[in-house]
């Protein structure tokens, strides 16, 4: 394990364009913090975000995640390329040629995607734990240990996008092509989702299937987290608006994007394993 871990990141060490959104990706992370300091003084208008409660325990942990995931297309980028560039440099090849078989290079690639998972979701917990005793005001144990299911709900998130990127970039062997299929994808379901509602079923069961697709499935990991501040809930109550939904991390939810986890590392190894190198 060790040793096919050394591999793959002494290729993406050796790569300048994986080390640049590598670097840029941890970064952009490290810079929620700078929400913080955001303040709006226009006369009588007063707006703090820190003021606002998203730093309060246990929100926080909620908040920081479904910020946090929109920048997990920098790691996207390097997935993809981290394939396209097996195919265009040989080294897929002269790997195999070197004795490693073709499950053990689809393990080093699904090792690399659990490790990037693994370090972000550290990353993310160690950010938010320090920006909520800084910022929150509550302070007990209880309170801040609450909810860390939407940090397992990260790690699940990365580890399918990515394995699903790992899946694209075997498939098309082109980063730029492996991206565009993802775009496609995303777009593919809406559609499906559209017919279904429109023609064949009710919305109702729509959104059920809807539910199953690969992407919504990790989009449904951790729902939006806006409509929880109290200030949002304030103003839906003067609107006579319910705005509170249901923002629990379900164990269906984990397990469906775990199956398409599966299925995705799998049809990566089918289609080496079919393919003539």
């Amino acid at each position: 394990m060790i040793r096919l871990l050394q591999i793959e990141f002494i290729k993406l060490w050796n790569n300048r364009a994986s080390k640049v959104l590598i670097i840029a990706y941890f970064t952009l992370l490290t810079f929620i913090s700078l929400i913080a300091a955001i303040k709006f003084d226009l006369g009588p208008l007063k707006f703090h975000f820190a003021e606002m409660g998203i730093f309060d325990f246990p929100y926080i942990w909620h908040f920081n995640t479904y910020i946090a995931a929109f920048f997990k297309l920098f790691l996207a980028v390097v997935i993809v390329s981290m394939m396209a560039n097996e195919y265009s440099n040989k080294t897929i090849k002269q790997n195999l040629i070197d004795g490693l078989s073709k499950w053990e290079f689809i393990y080093s690639k699904f090792l690399t995607v659990l490790v990037f998972s693994a370090i972000s979701t550290l990353f993310i917990f160690v950010v938010s734990l320090i920006l909520g005793l800084l910022y929150s005001s509550y302070n007990e144990l209880g309170i801040i240990f609450s909810d860390l299911e939407f940090i397992l709900a990260y790690f699940i998130k990365l580890v399918a996008f990515f394995s699903l990127c790992l899946f694209l970039g075997i498939l098309v062997k082109r980063s730029a092509f492996a991206l565009g299929f993802l775009i496609l994808w995303s777009i593919v379901e809406q559609i499906i989702f559209g017919v279904l509602g429109w023609k064949i079923t009710s919305w109702e069961t729509a959104t059920t299937i809807k539910s199953l697709f690969p992407l919504e499935s990790m989009a449904n990991l951790i729902d939006q987290p806006f409509s929880r501040l109290s200030v949002v809930q304030n103003i839906g109550d003067q609107l006579e608006t319910d705005l509170k939904f249901d923002y629990a991390v379900h164990s269906y939810e984990i397990l469906i994007a775990l199956a398409w986890t599966a299925i995705f590392i799998y049809g990566s190894y089918a289609l080496l394993k079919k393919r003539d190198l």
